[in-house]
């Protein structure tokens, strides 16, 4: 159970502890507070107690430094900020005393045990529960912020869960080093940290605190040889698309993050009871359900609950008949809109031996949004693309000047993985609008992070074209010029132009669903 200021026990770095006139058990401070038990020191040297307000008759944790004075002006001044903060995802302090030879602050006792020791104990938390603890971080920052004031000591130490379920953040500082944005940064270490079981800030010192400080034990973050941190999708498989854009983007220092409230707000849309959440048959783990649907009661393998509704089995019965169609080479498309496809297209068949039923519809492991020279805003919604649903889909901003993005970027793309290497037949695309120019290239996955530098790395690797690009297209664009004998695995809808909007105010794209076929 932990109740130290800095989420660990002292370490051999850590000041000594004066105790020359250590307090006892049974001891009342401010003819109020009795000391029960000594639960250990924190690493800032500072003793911790389990105490009982003899007034109230409430338990209360008991923080003693040695000596006060001047000594502990930064303790006593931070748990008066934190006093005037209510909240329910905040430690309450209720008092703080200073006697000279010794200061002490008295606040809230929490039964549980810091995220630190629960990720250290059980391991990295499954997506929701770590989105949770997010968003009960966020909303107490929110509340902080809002004061003015920042907490400064955001660390897995110092995010504290009761043992009814309650994430509560504790021992904030004052220290006039700190900013907002160094709170918010320590939310994406938290999220991080929560989901891999790492800390990405190193053994370096954060937020002004000295290395020892509740961070330097903690494992550090898989680096690759330019010392960039691995996301957490590399590490460990069932991170959601958006939930590690949002982490990565976080710890981004070259993208500007949100303000705590906004952030709160974000991870509250994402934050759903446990027994809510649901699978899809082919996409990422899914947060929210969409409009009109309910999750299926039943239970998936692994103990997680897939939604199989009658809707989405009458569409894959759809896509299916689609598919036979197309194989039989039946079907009149008149009265349809423009299908482009590319003029040196591969042969649709594999010499007409192989049977029509072995092309199917191929399950997307992952998908990701490729913006290498944007600032993120437009990286979110991935998952949209692959969800069965034509009426929503991943859309672009919208331009000015031109379909070139406005002359801001290069181009934007949807980077798509199959999970494994297969023979693939061809890529279907539907838009939201005719006149879009696309490439489709291929590339290998390597270790590229979720960061602007990261997608330019990705773009200049993914340099070989499925055929000449869709130019002009219709609302449906087919690339099947995949080369019969190589297998592939990761692709990238490249977008290099924007259709103009019916409104002639602008340029902006959909890409409503990606399907790929192949064996």
């Amino acid at each position: 159970m932990t109740q130290v200021g800095e989420g660990q026990e002292a370490e051999e770095t850590s000041p000594a502890v004066v105790t020359f006139g250590a307090p006892t058990v049974g001891e009342l401070l401010a003819e109020r507070y009795e000391l029960v038990e000594h639960i250990n020191n924190d690493s800032a040297g500072r003793l911790v107690w389990r105490g009982v307000d003899v007034v109230l008759r409430r338990p209360v944790a008991v923080v003693l430094r040695y000596p006060g004075g001047d000594s502990a002006t930064e303790m006593l001044q931070a748990a008066v900020a934190a006093s005037r903060v209510i909240h329910p995802n905040l430690v309450g302090v209720y008092d703080a005393i200073d006697e000279d030879d010794r200061a002490y602050v008295v606040r809230e006792w929490v039964d549980g045990q810091s995220l630190r020791e629960m990720v250290a104990a059980d391991g990295p938390l499954d997506p929701a529960r770590a989105t949770a603890i997010g968003n009960a971080v966020a909303s107490a920052l929110a509340a902080v912020h809002a004061t003015g004031m920042v907490h400064g000591n955001l660390h897995p130490g110092t995010v504290m869960i009761s043992d009814d379920g309650r994430v509560v953040l504790a021992d904030a500082r004052t220290d006039g080093a700190d900013s907002q944005e160094n709170d918010l940064r320590a939310v994406g270490g938290v999220l991080y940290f929560a989901l891999t079981g790492h800390w990405p800030h190193g053994e370096a010192p954060l937020h002004g605190a000295t290395a020892g400080h509740g961070r330097a034990a903690l494992p550090d973050a898989v680096r690759d040889a330019g010392g960039a941190i691995a996301a957490p999708r590399q590490m460990r498989a069932g991170v959601p698309a958006y939930l590690d854009d949002l982490t990565m983007d976080l710890l981004d220092s070259e993208i500007a993050p949100p303000s705590s409230d906004v952030l709160a707000a974000e991870l509250s849309r994402l934050d759903i009871p446990a027994d809510e959440q649901f699978l899809e048959q082919a996409g990422p783990l899914r947060f929210t359900a969409e409009p009109g649907e309910e999750p299926s009661p039943l239970a998936a393998a692994g103990g997680r609950k897939v939604a199989i509704g009658i809707a989405g089995l009458l569409a894959v019965a759809l896509v299916g008949l689609l598919i036979g169609i197309n194989a039989l080479g039946g079907g009149d498309d008149g009265g349809k809109e423009p299908v482009a496809q590319p003029s040196n297209s591969a042969p649709a068949t594999g010499g007409g031996d192989e049977p029509a039923a072995q092309v199917r519809k191929l399950t997307i492991d992952d998908v990701r949004i490729i913006d290498p020279d944007g600032d993120r805003a437009e990286v979110r919604n991935a998952e949209k693309v692959i969800d069965g649903n034509d009426d929503e889909g991943w859309e672009t901003n919208s331009y000015r000047n031109n379909g070139k993005f406005g002359g801001i970027k290069k181009g934007m793309g949807v980077w798509i993985d199959l999970g494994a290497p297969h023979s693939v037949k061809q890529l279907e695309a539907t838009l939201s609008a005719t006149g879009a120019t696309v490439e489709l290239r291929t590339g290998a996955r390597g270790d590229f992070p979720s960061t602007s530098a990261g997608d330019k790395q990705l773009v200049n690797a993914y340099s070989t074209l499925i055929g000449p690009p869709n130019e002009d297209g219709g609302t449906k664009m087919i690339f099947n010029a995949f080369e019969p004998d190589q297998k592939y695995q990761y692709l990238l809808f490249w977008i290099t132009k924007l259709p103009a909007k019916d409104s002639g105010s602008g340029w902006k794209l959909g890409v409503q669903e990606i399907v790929v076929q192949g064996s």
